[in-house]
């Protein structure tokens, strides 16, 4: 499956931005759907997951409470609500997927986006 990463822009502190991730050339409802970040400077971390049904979601402890993941497998499309953003959150977001069991780790997903840009000013 390819992933189309988009929604990301600039922003200020304790605005939102809504990332999404459409997936094309399979069907996105076999796959669990997860986001990543890499800021300037630092390596990829997790930053949230959703299993095929909706049933599974997990976030890094830097975003709970902030960042709501979703997903519509009608669409092929999975979301990143990000709101109450901080200048720490600037990082380019990948979105990315993998058949099975949800997971934290990058190293068990094959497929990716190609990123896409936020930048919250302060």
């Amino acid at each position: 499956v390819q992933l189309q990463a988009s929604g990301g822009g600039l922003a200020q502190a304790g605005g939102s931005l809504r990332l999404s991730c459409a997936a094309y050339g399979g069907t996105s409802s076999s796959f669990a759907m997860s986001w990543f970040r890499r800021a300037p400077g630092k390596e990829r971390e997790f930053v949230s997951v959703i299993s095929w049904s909706g049933g599974t979601i997990d976030y890094a402890d830097s975003v709970k409470g902030r960042f709501t993941i979703s997903r519509d497998n009608a669409k092929n499309t999975a979301y990143l609500q990000m709101n109450s953003l901080k200048p720490e959150d600037t990082a380019v977001y990948y979105c990315a997927a993998k058949r099975g069991v949800a997971s934290m780790r990058d190293a068990q997903y094959d497929s990716w986006g190609q990123g896409t840009l936020v930048t919250v000013s302060s």
